[in-house]
């Protein structure tokens, strides 16, 4: 998958995941289903970016980004059992992509 496409697919997924846990405030019943297709483009975005030239704390960074996204499909999970517990796992998701994109700096 090349940059750009990976781009649009993280862009559109970042905009899924945050309209799906917005419209689950409001009790409706496709929310976790966007939440849920946004959840798995963010994975598929991460575990699909080539790692080979990357230095020790990118990889590091990266992991981070990988448990982030799995968290975000566990919260998934749970809004499909309307338990309450999602807010949990989105808002540590949300701290560990944060703090990646904070400290990995912009690339040359």
């Amino acid at each position: 998958m090349n940059q750009k496409a990976r781009t649009i697919i993280f862009n559109i997924a970042g905009l899924l995941i945050l309209a799906g846990a917005v419209l689950f405030l409001t009790k409706w019943f496709l929310a976790p289903y966007l939440f849920a297709v946004g959840a798995a483009g963010m994975a598929v975005c991460f575990l699909t970016l080539p790692t080979k030239e990357m230095e020790f704390r990118e990889r590091r960074l990266h992991r981070f980004n990988i448990i982030a996204s799995v968290l975000m499909i566990c919260a998934s999970g749970l809004m499909f059992k309307d338990m309450k517990e999602w807010v949990i796992c989105l808002t540590i998701a949300a701290v560990l992509l944060l703090y990646s994109s904070f400290v990995s700096g912009k690339k040359k």
